[in-house]
């Protein structure tokens, strides 16, 4: 299986949830199956029904997750030493060449990309543009009908 990266916050969040099914919601429904078992005919029972497709949801999950966390290699950005470049985990904080707005932007794996939060995927165009680049560093980023331009102010490990 292919390794991809992903911060320690991201595994971590990962292991929360993972947590969260097998020691919650695994239980929980387990014993809403049981519950609507007892109630007779399992044919005609919409309480049955759902929590075995709840359970399925659940279980299907659990092993995503696993899945996902055996094939992270998992990166502690607060040990990286990129000597100020762009790197996976980092954390570049952006100005609008055109407008001047400032932005941040923390490059992470797919599974923990949220643009609302400024943490964008390794594979974005943005990241592409920004890894291996420094401080005083302009970047060309290719959006729907306009290049966007932004000057590298900082570089992070955080």
């Amino acid at each position: 299986m292919k390794r991809s990266p992903m911060t320690l916050r991201g595994a971590e969040l990962l292991r929360l949830e993972l947590k969260r099914l097998k020691s919650e919601e695994r239980p929980r429904v387990i014993k809403a199956i049981a519950e609507a078992r007892s109630h007779g005919d399992l044919s005609e029972n919409a309480e049955y029904h759902a929590a075995r497709e709840q359970q399925g949801f659940i279980e299907g999950r659990i092993g995503e997750i696993e899945a996902r966390l055996g094939a992270a290699e998992i990166i502690d950005v607060t040990t990286l030493n990129a000597g100020g470049r762009v790197v996976f985990g980092s954390t570049a904080d952006l100005e609008d060449q055109d407008s001047g707005a400032k932005v941040s932007y923390q490059i992470v794996g797919e599974d923990e990309a949220d643009i609302r939060s400024g943490r964008i995927s390794v594979g974005s165009p943005i990241a592409r543009a920004l890894i291996g680049k420094s401080a005083g560093d302009v970047v060309e980023v290719a959006a729907p009908g306009k290049t966007l331009s932004y000057e590298i102010v900082a570089v992070r490990y955080e």
